[in-house]
């Protein structure tokens, strides 16, 4: 019997995490063929997902793919993504999380860059250095132990303006 993959499970677990501690998990794709999502918000060949129970609908975290429905601009679409072309599981707020490695797209026209981004499930651009504080999962890799170098935590991002609320009577 094959070894499953770890990387379903640890995906789960930081989704977890994410959601006990208030934080908005966030999800690094590369799209190729065999992930659906819209391409008018794919960006060279990847698009960020906002997976937080408010923007999901029927999210299903299985060994294979991550499934829900989402609104982009307006719209509900539905959204598969293959467990395989997941980079990386993080903190919208303070970019902690797990990357891991992915084989390249299937489909160069599946990774176009298309339009610009603008919908509501469209997250604010990822911090500059969110993988800075992300450490790459081979996928054959035996050792689990985390190599604990010299890297220093990333720095939580920079807070834009604060919202404003406008009374509409």
């Amino acid at each position: 019997m094959p070894e499953i993959s770890t990387k379903p499970y640890l995906l789960r677990a930081i989704y977890e995490w994410c959601t006990d501690n208030g934080f908005t998990p966030y999800l690094a794709v590369a799209v190729d063929n065999r992930t659906r999502v819209p391409k008018e918000f794919v960006k060279n060949g990847e698009i960020v997902l906002n997976i937080s129970f408010s923007a999901t609908s029927s999210l299903k975290m299985e060994n294979d793919f991550i499934s829900f429905h989402a609104r982009f601009g307006g719209v509900s679409r539905e959204i598969v993504v293959p467990i395989e072309n997941v980079a990386a599981i993080y903190a919208r707020e303070n970019g902690q999380g797990m990357a891991f490695e992915v084989g390249k797209a299937s489909s160069p026209d599946d990774t176009e860059s298309l339009s610009e981004p603008g919908g509501e499930n469209e997250p604010s651009k990822p911090p500059s250095d969110y993988a800075s504080g992300l450490t790459a999962v081979p996928e054959s890799r035996k050792d689990v132990n985390a190599d604990s170098s010299t890297d220093q935590p990333p720095e939580p991002p920079k807070k834009g303006p604060r919202p404003t609320l406008t009374r509409i009577k």
